[in-house]
């Protein structure tokens, strides 16, 4: 099992610290971590500013610090959803494929890809072709490169376990494989254990984050009382810390016969703020915690 660091902690979306690319792969080398994921979006690695001279200061990084961007992080929905005569879906599968091309120069073999989001019109029925649909184009495409597209439990469409393998199962592709977190089914209440084992065999990329669960009230004045208000609020905290059996989650996946890459991320406000000092000490306590609780096979 390799151990990455997502440079989406480092990008400063949520307000946090944030380092150039080179500056994110140079500490993720000092930290310890064998290689990176690279979100494929600014400030890290857009296909819009990934000019030749980009790429090669990127390439000269990961030699000079030994380590391998080991996944590139599309964020995609494939719902698409406005106005009928804009191809969405194209312009999806063309930023996957361009994508796809970057990985492949840096000598990585993956990127990473969501479903779609569900709203009024474009209900699961709906989206499950069309994304079944783009998923086989982006994976033919990728092809061409020798890259894997790592589908994420993130988005709506297949969000649970069974329902995902189903999704893999339709877009039949050998290129096409699974992104699987513990953090998802965490909150909607599968067994991680039992997930994980089963989604083990076809799972080449792991994304961790550690959350607590906050609950939620709303005050009603003629009852001088509250009621519960769903769902509740959950923060990104240390990991180790948060309500996520990540011990039962890494014994399904290792028992299910992963060995693939376990990525540390730190994508939403993050309790410590977002000092590049707190950022660094939970990169680390990541590893810490790998090291302690998940054995070498």
């Amino acid at each position: 099992m390799r151990r990455a660091l997502f440079s989406v902690g480092y990008a400063g979306l949520w307000g946090q610290t944030a380092l150039g690319t080179r500056e994110f792969i140079e500490k993720a080398a000092r930290l310890g971590y064998d290689g990176v994921m690279l979100a494929g979006k600014r400030p890290h690695l857009s296909p819009l500013d990934a000019t030749p001279e980009h790429v090669e200061r990127i390439k000269e990084a990961l030699t000079r610090t030994g380590l391998r961007c080991e996944v590139v992080a599309a964020y995609t929905d494939f719902a698409g959803g406005g106005a009928a005569e804009v191809p969405y879906g194209e312009m999806q599968v063309a930023y996957v494929e361009s994508l796809a091309r970057l990985a492949a120069e840096l000598g990585c073999g993956m990127v990473r890809v969501f479903t779609a989001y569900e709203s009024p019109g474009q209900t699961a029925g709906v989206l499950w072709p069309r994304v079944v649909a783009a998923l086989r184009e982006c994976c033919d495409r990728a092809a061409a490169y020798g890259v894997t597209i790592a589908i994420q439990n993130h988005h709506d469409l297949a969000v649970h376990t069974t329902a995902l393998l189903e999704l893999l199962g339709d877009v039949d592709r050998p290129n096409c494989k699974l992104g699987f977190d513990a953090w998802s089914p965490a909150l909607r209440g599968e067994d991680l254990y039992e997930a994980a084992r089963r989604a083990a065999p076809h799972t080449v990329l792991t994304t961790n984050a550690d959350y607590v669960r906050l609950p939620r009230f709303q005050y009603q004045p003629a009852l001088v009382n509250y009621t519960p208000a769903l769902p509740e609020l959950v923060r990104a905290v240390p990991f180790g810390q948060g309500f996520i059996d990540y011990a039962a989650f890494f014994r399904g996946l290792l028992d299910g016969g992963f060995d693939g890459v376990a990525t540390y991320e730190m994508c939403s406000p993050l309790r410590g703020g977002g000092s590049l000092d707190n950022l660094d000490r939970c990169a680390a306590g990541y590893l810490k915690w790998m090291r302690e609780n998940v054995p070498a096979r």
